[in-house]
C-alpha cells in the first residue's frame, strides 16, 4: 500500500488498538472461565465504552480481534482433548501486533480496483494498492476481509476473497512418494532429487554481521531503528524466499503426479533435536506439505500422508528390516541384495504405502488412472 507518512502512523494505531483488543479478550477469558467466543465479541462492546482509541477501531476489526484470541482458546483446548504429549500451547498475551483485519465495513475499494479507503475512526483514508494480483477478477461482494499488515519493507493489503478455485490439467498417469531430507529437500521414488536450497544458511554471514550493528548501535537513537529495519529485511528476504521455493517445487511436483505420498511427519517432534533443528526449520518441511495438500485440491490429486514408521529401515524390495543409523545413506539388504539409497528406498516405500491407502490395487483411484496399466505388486513397488 502506498500512502503518506501520517496514514502509516495511523495504521500503527489501528494495529496498536486491535493488539489491545485481543489482550483484553485474553484476560476476560483468563478471569471469567467458561466464556464462548460469542462472550469475547459482546465484551469488544464494554472495551469500546472504556478506551476512546478502542471505540476508534471499526467494531467488526476489535471481532476479528477477538476470534484470534478464541484460535488461540480452542487450540488449547484441541490439545488437551486430544492429550498431546508436552506443552498444550496455553495462550499467551502476544507482545507485537503486525495485522489488523476488518470485516465488511470499515473500508472501501474504489472501482478500478486501485484504491483502498479506511473508513473507521482513525480516518487512515486512501491509499494507493500496487501489487500483480488482478482484483478485477472478483466482485467486491465476495471481498470477506481485508487485513492490513505490516512488514519490515512496508504496508500491505491482504484480501479474503470467497471463491473456489479448481484447475482442470490432463492427467499424467503418474503416482510419486516423497522423502524430505536435509541432504536432498527430497528424493522421490523414481530416485530422482531435489538439492535443499539452504536460504538461512547461505544468509548467515550477512545476518551475523546486521546483528552486530544492532548490538554496537546505542540505545533509543535513530541509528539503532535503522540497523533494527535492515536486519528485519534480510530475515524478511529468507523467509519469502523459502516460501517461494516452497510453492513452486509443490505446484510442480502436484502438476506431473496424479497421486503424490509422502511422510507424516510430527515436525514439532523432530525440533526438539537441538543439533539439526536449525537445519530442519530452513527446510521448512511443514510448509511444503502444506502446499501440496492445496494444490491437489486445486488440481484435483491425490495426497496420502504415510506414518514414517521403518519407511528407512525397510527394504523396498522384501520387506526385510534393515537396520541403520542417520549416518549410512545406502540401504544393503542382505536377504534380496537389493542396493538402493537411503532416502530413494524410504521414497518407495512411502508410495507403497500410500497406494495401498487409497486401495489402487485394480482400481480407479481418482478417477483418472487407467486399471490396466497400473499395479502394485506385494513387495510394494510400482511396475507398469
Amino acid at each position: 500500500m502506498k500512502g503518506k507518512t501520517e496514514q502509516y502512523k495511523l495504521i500503527d494505531q489501528a494495529i496498536r488498538a486491535a493488539l489491545f483488543c485481543r489482550k483484553k479478550a485474553l484476560r476476560y477469558w483468563m478471569d471469567n472461565r467458561g466464556v464462548d467466543k460469542y462472550d469475547l465479541n459482546k465484551h469488544m462492546a464494554v472495551l469500546a465504552k472504556e478506551f476512546e482509541f478502542a471505540n476508534k477501531l471499526n467494531l467488526q476489526a476489535r471481532q476479528s480481534s477477538a476470534e484470534r484470541s478464541w484460535s488461540g482458546i480452542s487450540r488449547f483446548f484441541d490439545n488437551c482433548k486430544k492429550k498431546k504429549s508436552g506443552k498444550k500451547g496455553y495462550p499467551k498475551f502476544q507482545k507485537r501486533g503486525h495485522s489488523v483485519e476488518y470485516k465488511q465495513t470499515g473500508w472501501k475499494i474504489s472501482e478500478g480496483r486501485k484504491y483502498l479507503t479506511l473508513t473507521d475512526g482513525f480516518k487512515i483514508g486512501k491509499l494507493k494498492l500496487i501489487g500483480s494480483r488482478d482484483l478485477n477478477f472478483y466482485q467486491i461482494e465476495q471481498i470477506k476481509r481485508v487485513r492490513l499488515v505490516r512488514r519490515a519493507d512496508g504496508y500491505y493489503a491482504q484480501f479474503c476473497v470467497d471463491v473456489e478455485r479448481r484447475e482442470e490439467i490432463k492427467p499424467s498417469k503418474k503416482t510419486t512418494g516423497l522423502d524430505v531430507g536435509l541432504n536432498h529437500f527430497y528424493t522421490d521414488s523414481d530416485g530422482n532429487v531435489v538439492e535443499n536450497p539452504r536460504y538461512l544458511r547461505k544468509s548467515e554471514r550477512k545476518l551475523k554481521k546486521l546483528q552486530r550493528k544492532v548490538s554496537k548501535r546505542q540505545k533509543g537513537s535513530a541509528n539503532l531503528r535503522k540497523a533494527i529495519i535492515r536486519l528485519a529485511r534480510k530475515h524478511l528476504q529468507v523467509s519469502r524466499q523459502r516460501k517461494d521455493f516452497a510453492i513452486k517445487t509443490a505446484r510442480c511436483v502436484v502438476r506431473s503426479n496424479d497421486l503424490i505420498a509422502y511422510e507424516d511427519l510430527q515436525v514439532g517432534n523432530i525440533l526438539k533435536n537441538q543439533k539439526l533443528a536449525k537445519s530442519i526449520s530452513d527446510a521448512s518441511w511443514s510448509m511444503f506439505r502444506d502446499w501440496v495438500e492445496y494444490f491437489g485440491k486445486v488440481f484435483g490429486k491425490v495426497t496420502v500422508a504415510v506414518p514414517p514408521h521403518y519407511t528407512s529401515q525397510n527394504c523396498s524390495t522384501c520387506g526385510t528390516l534393515v537396520k541403520k543409523s542417520l549416518s549410512t545413506r545406502t540401504d544393503q539388504c542382505s536377504h534380496c541384495g537389493t542396493i538402493l539409497d537411503r532416502d530413494h528406498n524410504a521414497a518407495l516405500n512411502i508410495l507403497a504405502i500410500g497406494l495401498s491407502r487409497v486401495g489402487l490395487t485394480r482400481i480407479n483411484a481418482c478417477g483418472e488412472f487407467d486399471p490396466c496399466q497400473l499395479d502394485v505388486s506385494l513387495s510394494g513397488k510400482l511396475s507398469h
